[in-house]
């Protein structure tokens, strides 16, 4: 394959060598494994042209019971003018492209550890980068995202086709990305285990991204947990009687373009489930109180807008919504294992590597490939929040 010699040219080059090996595109050699049905679904394709890029994801949900031994996720570009972006797809397994004088079709294998079991879903990062500063919207084009495995049983479920759109609009982009729960969390000793067993405590980490061009006022987050499972004590949001509804809210904290913020949700799983299991049900929404006006004074420190000055615009107003509310939220399970040999899920040494990409390891960090990382070098802070103490003071 051909690219351009351009900076965002060798960024998608980047993307591809840093996911993997590159290698010669060719027909798979599929292995036998167990059968599964996968299904596939995309968020996060439309950004401003106030910003050089974006995080959009496709989302592989294993629907059966087994997990397969193999999976290919297919990204067709064609219809992509590369002299306005790229839409590139990262992952930790082998990836090739091809393309004489301009992309088309992006192949790259899930490596073992992404591999969703029964119930689980991987979420497949890729990177929107404009091929130039000075390209504007608006634009459209057309990108087939696909999934291959031999033992997917039901392909009816395995190619969409979305829209890439590339807007004029300013404004706020909020994105929110959760990992499924799988593993134990010990808050006396901080230490995280292998495996999440029923009576267990954990952690749902979760991520919360402005990657719009505009400040936005105020934050309000909402957690939704599975049936079976709920929040251990916390203080500073509002918890429903049954303990599995959280929502924390700042309404006037200021979330500026390019700000990663992370938060930590407490969790106990009841002692009485049967295992293994997949308790389905659980989400992370995001919403914003209002938009910032560009002239609105935000202190160095603090990022408070001085609101004697600050014209505040009503996000619910048409030309101020989020741009892209699809991946305003975004849905987790917790994953129960079957003990072995009746022991318990806690102990051992800390599980890294999360299937989200973004998030890993308690506390959280940013971990992902190659040209992604020219979106995260740019974000000016991180915030790290535990509820409770999600108070604009970051």
């Amino acid at each position: 394959m051909i690219f351009r010699t351009r900076r965002v040219a060798s960024l998608a080059t980047a993307a591809l060598l840093a996911s993997g090996a590159f290698a010669a595109l060719g027909a798979p050699a599929y292995a036998a494994g167990t059968e599964t049905d996968l299904a596939i679904t995309a968020a996060g394709t439309r950004f401003t042209d106030g910003v050089e890029g974006k995080f959009a994801w496709a989302k592989i949900a294993n629907q059966g019971e087994g997990t397969p031994s193999k999976v290919l996720i297919k990204v067709d570009v064609s219809k992509v003018d590369d002299e306005k972006l790229f839409f590139v797809p990262i992952t930790n397994g082998e990836c090739s492209a091809t393309g004489e004088t301009k992309l088309e079709v992006f192949t790259c294998e899930l490596a073992k550890d992404e591999i969703p079991g029964p119930g689980e879903t991987t979420e497949v990062l890729i990177v929107l980068v404009k091929a130039d500063e000075g390209v504007t919207g608006p634009y459209t084009a057309p990108v087939t995202i696909s999934i291959e495995s031999d033992d997917d049983t039901d392909d009816s479920n395995n190619s969409i086709e979305v829209d890439v759109e590339l807007t004029p609009e300013s404004g706020v982009d909020l994105g929110v990305i959760v990992p499924d729960v799988k593993t134990s969390f010990d808050f006396e000793t901080g230490t995280e285990g292998k495996k999440l067993l029923p009576g267990d405590t954990a952690v749902v980490y979760g991520e919360i991204v402005n990657q719009g061009n505009r400040t936005a006022k105020g934050l309000k987050l909402t957690f939704q947990l599975p049936e079976g499972v709920t929040v251990l004590p916390i203080e500073g949001c509002d918890v429903s009687d049954d303990e599995r509804t959280v929502v924390c809210e700042d309404k006037n904290f200021a979330f500026e373009s390019d700000l990663l913020l992370f938060i930590e949700l407490p969790i106990v799983v009841d002692a009485d489930l049967d295992v293994p299991a997949t308790l389905k049900g659980g989400s992370l929404e995001a919403t914003s109180f209002g938009v910032l006006s560009p002239e609105a004074r935000v202190s160095a420190q603090a990022k408070k807008p001085g609101f004697a000055k600050a014209q505040v615009r009503k996000a619910e107003e048409s030309d101020f919504a989020d741009l892209d509310p699809s991946d305003n939220s975004d849905d987790f399970a917790v994953i129960l294992a079957a003990p072995a040999g009746g022991g318990g899920g806690g102990g051992g040494l800390p599980v890294t590597g999360v299937q989200a990409g973004l998030i890993g390891g308690v506390g959280a960090a940013v971990v992902v490939a190659g040209a992604a990382m020219f979106l995260v070098a740019r974000r000016r802070r991180v915030v790290l929040v535990t509820p409770g103490d999600e108070k604009s003071n970051s």
